[in-house]
């Protein structure tokens, strides 16, 4: 399940491959893994992970923030076959491409991270998030059945991390700079 509200707030609860739960909460960003044990906190506005372009759907985000260029994409498969795939260079990675290439040049390049959005052209509901890292290593996730305005508890977007969770400040990377504290 995945629940978005503004301003900047999102929860999305995970049961496969493991139980985990990402939520931001407008200020920090966290993502908590109950079989180890511990939670990573990010200040929300600072965070590299791959669930970031989904602050888009919450409305705190722009696009301007997370990507460098934004095409449509004609070469990617699509799950709908009335779907529209816009392609979104991520800042802070290498350069995808000029700013002025063609769709062709931004889908032939495999340099840089990037996020395929699957849009519905006629309802505008996305259909499909694909979150593409430098390495090639990608991360789908395919949405349906989109219920807007639903009244969603407030307590939804805040966490509280259980008894003996390690609290991990910093940025899902590893760093040493990071500090590790334990909730009490």
């Amino acid at each position: 399940m995945a629940y978005f509200a503004k301003p900047g707030k999102m929860r999305w609860e995970y049961v496969s491959p493991e139980a985990n739960l990402y939520i931001v909460d407008g200020k920090w960003s966290w993502f908590y893994v109950p079989e180890d044990h511990t939670v990573t906190r990010v200040h929300a506005k600072e965070s590299v992970d791959s669930r970031t372009p989904f602050a888009l759907l919450a409305g705190e985000m722009k696009v301007s923030r997370i990507c460098k260029n934004v095409l449509t994409d004609k070469s990617a498969p699509v799950v709908d076959p009335h779907g529209v795939v816009l392609r979104c260079g991520l800042r802070g990675g290498d350069e995808l491409a000029p700013v002025r290439s063609t769709a062709q040049e931004v889908a032939s390049s495999s340099q840089g991270p990037y996020v395929l959005f699957e849009l519905n052209p006629a309802t505008g509901e996305l259909l499909r998030v694909r979150v593409v890292d430098p390495g090639g290593v990608q991360v789908e996730f395919q949405f349906a059945n989109w219920e807007f305005d639903p009244r969603v508890d407030d307590s939804k977007f805040h966490f509280a991390p259980p008894k003996g969770v390690a609290i991990v400040d910093g940025d899902l990377d590893p760093s040493p700079t990071a500090n590790v504290r334990t909730a009490r």
